[in-house]
């Protein structure tokens, strides 16, 4: 009885393992035998949440970067507790998820209830995809594993053209849950489970297709790299306009329509100056609408003397990290750099003169629907915009890979401009253009296709949100 327990908590184990390692390096490679291991233990519920806690420990162990803490007020003995904690919480959960998930498995797979096995899989797969679609609307930043077929596997992440994230997700369930039996079974099961891999792949090369571009839109990109801990120093605030003068010149130097800067590039005060700047500026900044801060997509036009127009503000917030609940003011400030923000309108389309546009703000990118609305809204191409600092390059991969993934889905051509990166353009087909490397300051040219033909999975996303 040892030896049996043992088993199972190791395949608990190394599958949560193998499943925080997947995204952004293997993919489904090593997503697919993690979620076998998974079925093979999904009527365990603790050894299942075990699962659970250790793949998004590894996966988003990202977030311990965000010690120290002091820059933003909090007292240095507090600060890595602080880090640990909301990694923790993190982890603890998706162990609560897994938890659920494995007791409605126990549930299921129980003889008393003489529930075909197909239809037992087929919803706890229907019930896992549909969670993950609300975790990407949620105030949370979540990797799940639909975003973690990216970058290795673009031919499978093809099928995000018909089926979205959500497809692709009990996919790979699906084929976890094949490999488990198969390798319990063997027979010509293994034949079969191949073939479906095959089948899959082929069709989703073909989707990959980019639909074809209406025109071409020649931009400017700014990657400032300034250090978030840094950033509201005297020094660096003092040093800022000189930094923008220079981008503009340099842009102006390449002969684009426009120079596009980051998440939160512009402080709320800020204003052109008197003689004006040489060229349209399509920036993430901050702004004051009546009495409550923003974080927003604002644009700059030549010979503009007044503040930068807002085109759309940032909807979900990071929680304590921007959001704040109503606290006295001198403890709020010491959770949030920027004192706390308010949301804006859920939509995530804007019109400019560069075209309609979908535009995610940060880790609002993970939210698929959103931007799939706006492309069914007539976004011709989609633009983020980040400040992944302090976080390592771990996030940037991350981030990427969900670039990737938006605008396979939507069938546009993605702009991600950083901080200190990811600064890259994303083709409708997947295919990875980086333009500035991680971490250095520059200005770089980037010529992107409008397009206004829409994936099947988009028209279906807008035939759900005009209801």
């Amino acid at each position: 009885m040892g030896d049996v327990r043992s088993q199972v908590l190791l395949r608990g184990l190394l599958g949560g393992v193998l499943a925080g390692a997947a995204p952004a390096f293997a993919g489904p490679l090593l997503m697919v035998p993690a979620l076998a291991l998974l079925w093979s233990v999904a009527t365990r519920p603790r050894v299942a949440a075990l699962w659970g806690l250790l793949a998004v420990l590894i996966s988003h162990r990202w977030l311990l970067a965000l010690h120290p803490l002091t820059w933003m007020g909090i007292p240095a003995a507090l600060s890595l507790p602080i880090a640990l904690a909301v990694w923790l919480i993190c982890g603890a959960a998706a162990a609560l998820l897994l938890l659920v998930w494995s007791g409605l498995a126990r549930w299921c797979f129980s003889p008393q209830n003489r529930i075909w096995p197909a239809v037992s899989v087929a919803l706890l797969t229907v019930l896992w995809a549909a969670s993950e679609l609300l975790l990407e609307s949620s105030p949370l930043f979540w990797i799940g594993l639909s975003g973690s077929v990216l970058p290795l596997d673009r031919p499978l992440a093809g099928l995000a053209r018909w089926l979205g994230s959500g497809g692709l997700t009990v996919l790979q369930l699906a084929w976890g849950w094949g490999l488990w039996q198969v390798g319990r079974r063997g027979g010509q099961g293994w034949v079969v489970w191949f073939v479906s891999l095959v089948m899959v792949h082929a069709v989703g090369a073909q989707l990959l297709a980019a639909p074809e571009a209406r025109d071409g839109l020649r931009l400017g990109v700014w990657q400032p790299a300034i250090p978030t801990r840094e950033k509201f120093s005297p020094e660096r605030q003092q040093h800022f306009s000189q930094q923008l003068t220079a981008a503009l010149q340099k842009a102006e130097s390449l002969e684009v329509e426009a120079l596009v800067a980051p998440e939160g590039t512009l402080p709320s005060q800020w204003r052109p100056p008197a003689e004006g700047i040489p060229l349209p500026l399509l920036s993430g900044g901050f702004r004051w609408v009546r009495g409550q801060q923003r974080s927003s997509l604002l644009l700059t036009v030549p010979e503009q003397q007044r503040p930068p127009q807002a085109l759309l503000d940032k909807h979900r917030l990071v929680p304590l990290g921007e959001w704040l609940p109503p606290l006295p003011s001198a403890f709020a400030r010491g959770l949030s750099a920027v004192g706390g923000l308010e949301a804006g309108s859920p939509s995530r389309l804007t019109g400019t003169g560069f075209g309609p546009i979908g535009v995610a703000i940060c880790y609002e990118l993970s939210n698929g629907r959103a931007l799939a609305a706006a492309t069914s809204g007539g976004a011709e191409w989609l633009l983020t915009i980040a400040n992944l600092d302090p976080y390592p390059e771990l996030l940037q991969r991350q981030f990427l890979a969900l670039a990737q993934l938006r605008a396979i889905e939507s069938g546009r051509d993605l702009l991600s401009v950083g901080n200190t990166g990811p600064t890259a353009l994303v083709r409708a087909d997947g295919t990875v253009q980086r333009l500035l490397p991680p971490g250095e300051e520059g200005v770089a040219l980037v010529d992107l296709q409008r397009r206004t033909q829409k994936s099947p999975y988009v028209r279906l996303v807008g035939l759900s949100t005009s209801r």
